[in-house]
């Protein structure tokens, strides 16, 4: 009978696991579309003789979605810590579905003229304030019902459910190309999986209503106001800005090998879509299989090293990985090199998440998480296609996104080596002292 009970609890940490990443699934599903028919969406929306000038107002305006990020983490973060995790993760669903339908539906330049981007950039906008709270608000219900000893485990959770949406848009992306013209996918076919996103919300509505509140949360006595909580950030500016550069090293990665590179194989290396399509996919695959692998990791040996490790492994060899790649173009060695920085993204970030909610203040967990999370993808992560572009166009060096990504292992070793000097974070089991930075 015990080990029946025990199995039978082990199957409701995995239902609850998957109830609450499958609407973290929707939101990073319908923000990886955006980045991964750029090509289709600058055409429909941002039209103008110079293909370089529309692309960037596509990419200018999948990164103002970003800059809502901060918002939504302060004042939905807020909400969070002072209601309950179940009932913001309800709310982040709502805004970012509402975002979704207004892309999806929004007609052409050609049919209601400036209306259209600027109605886009309206949806990016939802999308962006609601996605400033929704990966904090994953990650820390994740860490608050997991079983001791196992936080970096289940906290990896929240970013692979974004690997599968990469995997389920690439996957829809490579039908679509073999199912339609150039000028099909042009005229409407890019809008299919933005639909089939909306046509998924009723479901993830329906499974994230039958979460339950986490009972960390419900045993505490007291839960700060709203303006509490923003005194409280104010007072932890330092963790809020050190966390902003530890997840600096995860978001320029994570949208440099995922988002990014559909364009950056057809436009840049000259490949096809679905050579293109396919890498991203693998890709996505391995980072699936690498998050948990060392978050589990990360519960064993402490936080610390791996973060050291492999931020040290991004800044030293993300740029001549690339370079490489750029005087050997093929299929296969795009995939080699995608699934090297794929091995560097998903071992930090599997160590990465859970530090975070482990150095942030408990009574703004959420709030604290958010703010610094949303301030790397704002200000790096968000930007990346569009930096990656800039930089290739003005140095007329295709490897030239390797730098950035080097930057962004800088700033991970930088923030790592601050954070955990002389603190009292306690890496191994999770545990979070009163005081951890000083």
């Amino acid at each position: 009978m015990a080990s029946f009970s025990e199995s039978d609890r082990g199957r409701s940490k995995v239902a609850t696991v998957l109830r609450v990443t499958s609407g973290n699934f929707l939101e990073m599903f319908d923000f990886f579309l955006f980045g991964f028919y750029a090509s289709y969406i600058s055409k429909a929306f941002f039209p103008g003789g110079n293909e370089y000038a529309s692309l960037m107002l596509t990419f200018a305006t999948f990164g103002a979605g970003f800059l809502m990020r901060p918002l939504g983490a302060i004042f939905l973060g807020a909400y969070v810590d002072r209601i309950g995790r179940r009932q913001g993760l309800i709310v982040t669903l709502t805004i970012m579905a509402a975002g979704t339908i207004l892309i999806a539906f929004v007609p052409g330049y050609e049919t209601i003229g400036l209306a259209a981007p600027a109605l886009v950039l309206i949806g990016r906008l939802l999308q962006g304030f609601s996605a400033g709270v929704e990966l904090g608000g994953v990650s820390v219900y994740l860490a608050e019902m997991a079983t001791p000893g196992h936080k970096g485990f289940y906290v990896s959770w929240q970013s692979g459910s974004q690997q599968v949406a990469v995997m389920a848009a690439a996957i829809i992306g490579y039908a679509l190309n073999h199912s339609l013209t150039p000028g099909q996918m042009g005229d409407w076919g890019w809008r299919i999986p933005f639909l089939i996103g909306c046509a998924i919300v009723p479901f993830l509505f329906y499974i994230r209503r039958s979460l339950e509140e986490t009972q960390e949360f419900l045993h505490r006595k007291v839960r700060p106001s709203t303006s509490e909580i923003f005194a409280s950030l104010a007072q932890n500016w330092k963790i809020v800005v050190l966390g902003m550069l530890l997840v600096a090293m995860t978001t320029i990665s994570f949208y440099t090998i995922t988002v990014y590179t559909p364009t950056f194989g057809k436009s840049v290396l000259k490949l096809s879509d679905t050579d293109s399509l396919l890498v991203t996919f693998c890709t996505a695959l391995s980072n699936l299989f690498w998050l948990p692998v060392m978050g589990a990791l990360s519960d064993r040996v402490g936080r610390k090293p791996l973060l050291l490790v492999f931020s040290g492994l991004t800044l030293l060899t993300a740029y001549p990985a690339l370079a490489w790649l750029v005087g050997h173009v093929s299929f296969g060695n795009m995939l080699i090199v995608l699934l090297w920085l794929s091995f560097l993204y998903g071992s930090y970030n599997g160590a990465m998440v859970v530090a975070l909610t482990e150095v942030v203040p408990a009574k703004v967990r959420t709030a604290g998480f958010s703010l610094a999370y949303s301030l790397a993808t704002a200000f790096f992560g968000g930007f990346t296609p569009l930096v990656s572009t800039w930089l290739i166009e003005q140095t007329e060096n295709r490897a030239a996104p390797g730098i950035w990504m080097a930057f962004g292992g800088a700033c991970g070793l930088v923030a790592t080596l601050a954070i955990y000097r002389g603190s009292a974070v306690r890496a191994r089991a999770g545990t979070l002292a009163a005081d951890p930075v000083r």
